[in-house]
């Protein structure tokens, strides 16, 4: 990366002395930002002027799929990494759940190699069972030594109580970190969309609320017996929310993150029976959606992830019964993000869900300010109106796009 400077942008970091403040900065060829003074001259560099721009340590998002091996036609490592450069993310959480499944050292050193002088960084998840099958442990220890930064069956969460208490113990030997999407299959298994009045209405088979609540009592329970890390990723009750906080606050090692779609859309999506909005978790009613934005605000919820999902035409476009679920929002998740809560949730919050939240998460140090390395830079204001001939991610399944929403992402800069 050659040295830029960047006019006139406001500092997100809350333990510099610079945030809050509005100023000029050298950003050089190793990703060191430097104030400048009004009579300094740095030398003779591209510049880049914003409109009401702030910056950022690179975001994170801790929670996508890119499909390769096995799916390209969907999505491919490099359209991905593209789609979280549109989107702001420095560094993405890679779910193991390709063909072959990603539960060997091998699987992940491949994923690093992409890594090389990008502007996305992959973080790649172990397989936390064999072939992702719930069955029998993965070599999780050989895995993190090739690069793994967490251990998740991704889509498939582990159902046996019995195999998830000995991975809890395997990963508390070295520090490590399990990743739970929290759903008990055989209470959801069969159904649609949320069960309640509007399953009622239409007709479809519901996925009751206790098919994530049962599962997330159950992992926090294996989470007390065994002291170990666990995050919960794609939390959508309120009944979820309150269990978490209170585990929390008996100081169990908990986090859990949230989606944009489950804080800005209900199941009143589905009154049309448009197969975008099937999901999993499935959107649920306002009652949730508003105790979910509570717990972002609060700081209950440590991180906002993108759960990118994408699916190509085919997959998507049959009847509501047989269409395949999740979104690809990556490109557009921050602007989302403030449709969805508005003045509920200070920037401050929305920010720090993005950036120190996820580190948190994955056991990273803080970042210095001024070594950061990689630098988001974006706007709350302005808007975003991304064209499908411009969107990175090959997924078929943004139904975002052509759409005008708040804030604007302009890049990633740094080394």
């Amino acid at each position: 990366m050659k040295s830029v400077i960047l006019r006139r942008v406001r500092v997100w970091h809350p333990t510099s002395a610079l945030h809050g403040q509005v100023s000029d900065f050298l950003l050089d060829e190793n990703g060191v930002l430097k104030a400048l003074s009004d009579a300094e001259n740095p030398g003779d560099f591209p510049e880049f002027s914003f409109e009401n721009a702030w910056i950022s340590a690179g975001w994170t998002d801790l929670f996508a799929d890119y499909r390769e091996p096995g799916n390209e036609q969907k999505e491919t490592l490099l359209s991905g990494m593209a789609a979280a450069e549109r989107g702001g993310f420095a560094q993405v959480g890679l779910l193991p759940n390709t063909q072959p499944p990603a539960d060997n050292r091998g699987a992940v050193e491949n994923v690093q190699r992409y890594n090389f002088r990008k502007k996305v960084t992959l973080l790649p998840y172990g397989a936390i069972s064999q072939k992702t099958e719930g069955k029998a442990l993965a070599e999780m220890l050989d895995m993190r030594a090739g690069g793994a930064v967490g251990f998740t069956d991704g889509w498939k969460p582990v159902q046996n109580p019995g195999l998830l208490l000995k991975a809890l113990e395997y990963v508390k030997a070295f520090d490590g970190l399990l990743i739970q999407f929290p759903n008990d299959e055989a209470l959801a298994k069969g159904g649609l969309m949320h069960e309640g009045r509007m399953s009622t209405r239409l007709g479809m088979a519901g996925i009751p609320e206790i098919a994530e609540t049962l599962a997330v009592h159950r992992d926090i329970e294996l989470l007390r017996y065994t002291g170990s890390r666990l995050h919960l990723s794609g939390i959508s009750t309120a009944a979820s929310v309150e269990m978490i906080r209170q585990a929390k606050a008996e100081g169990l090692n908990l986090t859990c993150s949230v989606t944009p779609y489950h804080l800005l859309l209900t199941d009143e999506a589905l009154a049309d029976y448009d197969s975008a909005w099937k999901l999993s978790p499935p959107l649920r009613p306002e009652k949730d959606r508003q105790a979910l934005i509570a717990a972002l605000a609060d700081g209950t919820i440590d991180a906002v992830a993108s759960h990118h999902r994408p699916q190509d035409w085919d997959a998507k476009t049959k009847e509501f019964e047989y269409a395949a679920e999740g979104m690809a929002i990556q490109e557009v998740l921050f602007p989302l993000l403030q449709k969805a809560v508005g003045s509920a949730v200070p920037t401050d919050r929305l920010i720090a869900a993005l950036t120190e939240g996820p580190r948190r998460v994955l056991g990273f140090p803080e970042k210095d300010f001024e070594k950061a390395g990689k630098w988001t830079v974006f706007s709350p204001t302005g808007e975003t109106h991304l064209a499908r001939s411009e969107a990175h991610s090959k997924a078929f399944n943004n139904p975002f796009l052509e759409q005008p929403l708040p804030g604007k992402v302009f890049g990633i800069f740094g080394a």
